[in-house]
């Protein structure tokens, strides 16, 4: 079940949320098969924290991995990849299912790549949904800031 605040924003956008059975959609691969598409299609949502206990999440194609060096650079201090349990605090979401709709004090990061793709699909708040949008949709709804990870190397 897409948790209410989500479906809300979806909802708000124009957006609906494709369901699955439970737990078929928890990494980029298994969600890329399950939907039908190339795993860079997918917008997989990643957290990080910096000493300062500020955090971040960096959504990317599902083919691509981040590095905190990069992320260091973009963020302007050091970072790393926070755990399930801290991610589950700080989004309210469980890995696998983790998306970037109604989070609240977190900076969003959104590679500039996924503007490659006609259409992206991050999840909507669980391990069985994904939702059709792009990266300028992500931007707009999220208010996320458009990142070029690759010219940050």
């Amino acid at each position: 079940m897409i948790p209410a605040k989500v479906e809300r924003i979806l909802q708000a956008h124009g957006l609906t949320a494709l369901e699955f059975e439970p737990g078929s959609t928890p990494t980029a691969e298994l969600a890329a098969a399950r939907l039908g598409v190339i795993q860079a299609r997918i917008a997989k949502s990643l957290l990080f924290k910096n000493k300062a206990g500020a955090y971040f999440l960096v959504v990317c194609p599902g083919d691509k991995r981040i590095s905190s060096s990069v992320l260091r650079q973009v963020i302007g201090s050091k970072v790393s990849m926070a755990d399930a349990d801290e991610t589950e605090r700080a989004t309210g979401f469980r890995p696998g299912g983790v998306c970037p709709f109604g989070l609240e004090d977190i900076e969003i990061l959104l590679d500039r790549d996924l503007g490659n793709y006609e259409s992206v699909f991050p999840a909507a708040g669980n391990d069985a949904t994904g939702v059709s949008t792009t990266l300028e949709g992500l931007a707009r709804i999220t208010g996320g800031r458009i990142v070029d990870f690759t010219a940050a190397v």
